[in-house]
């Protein structure tokens, strides 16, 4: 081996020495944040316990971000937002504890915690996957078995309501539809009623017109059915009228009794003429001298 091959060789081994004294150094910063950052989460679990949100939270956010390792403080901080029903704040720290977490047991209980902040949400199908995530990190755990099997019920129940209230929307939707398809019907027989009453109209008023033609006078078109009702009352008087007076003479007509009159004179005058008439027979005629002895 030549000097070169030396040198490069204590060249590399002390890289590596310096690589793993700098990965030493990560790990005891990392071990020494995720300590202090444990006893920050436990001042934080005092300060809680004495009523004092706000000191509580200012401490379990600096928990969490001194390390990253530290699972339980985004944890305790969601069940401390779940506690005061800040549900999507919760959420989102039970989320965050479930991804730092490394055992299963804390991801048991991040995901378990989760379920029960959609149960509160009413997100039944959401918890029922966030109860099945808990349980295979924690088989045996009772209480997130009970709550699954609630949150399928509930599922279950929300589902049958859903697919009812579609049903009646439908049932509303057809209803409606038929309801406007009867009124169209409707109209059009309306509109064929009109049309035929219209016609019957032209063919009346056709008739009238010829009869008008014969000498008839025709009458005048009122409004519902009040000249049909005068033209009834023209043929036929109405009950408790006086009927009109049969001897009564028209204009240019002469009375029974004055006809009467009219003969007798008619008939005196003749008998004059006929006086007359024999007079001037009398008067013509020859006369025979009767002589006296």
């Amino acid at each position: 081996m030549n000097r070169k091959h030396i040198v490069l060789s204590f060249v590399l081994l002390f890289l590596g020495f310096v690589q793993a004294q700098e990965d030493t150094d990560a790990i005891k910063a990392q071990e020494r944040d995720f300590k202090e950052s444990k006893n920050i989460t436990y001042d934080a679990n005092e300060t809680l316990t004495q009523n004092d949100f706000i000191n509580a939270e200012a401490d379990y956010r600096r928990a969490i971000s001194k390390s990253e390792k530290n699972a339980a403080a985004p944890y305790n901080l969601g069940r401390a937002y779940y506690n005061r029903e800040s549900f999507t704040e919760a959420f989102g720290r039970f989320k965050q504890a479930g991804e730092k977490a490394d055992e299963k047991p804390d991801k048991h209980k991040a995901f378990h915690n989760m379920g029960n902040v959609f149960m509160k949400n009413e997100e039944y199908e959401k918890a029922v996957e966030a109860y099945k995530q808990a349980l295979r990190n924690n088989p045996n755990d009772e209480e997130t078995r009970y709550n699954l099997a609630l949150a399928k019920e509930m599922l279950k129940k929300q589902q049958d309501e859903q697919k009812n209230d579609q049903n009646q929307d439908d049932k509303k939707n057809e209803d409606q539809k038929d309801d406007k398809e009867k009124n169209q019907d409707q109209n059009q027989d309306g509109d064929n009623e009109k049309d035929k009453e219209g016609d019957q109209k032209d063919d009346e008023n056709k008739d009238e017109g010829d009869d008008g033609d014969k000498g008839k006078e025709k009458p005048e078109e009122n409004k519902e059915g009040e000249g049909d009702e005068k033209k009834e009352q023209k043929q036929k008087p109405n009950e408790g009228d006086k009927p009109k007076e049969q001897n009564k003479p028209r204009p240019n007509q002469l009375s029974k009794q004055q006809i009467q009159n009219l003969l007798e004179a008619m008939q005196n005058e003749e008998k004059k003429v006929q006086e007359k008439m024999e007079a001037k027979k009398v008067k013509g005629a020859k006369i025979k001298n009767e002589k006296d002895w």
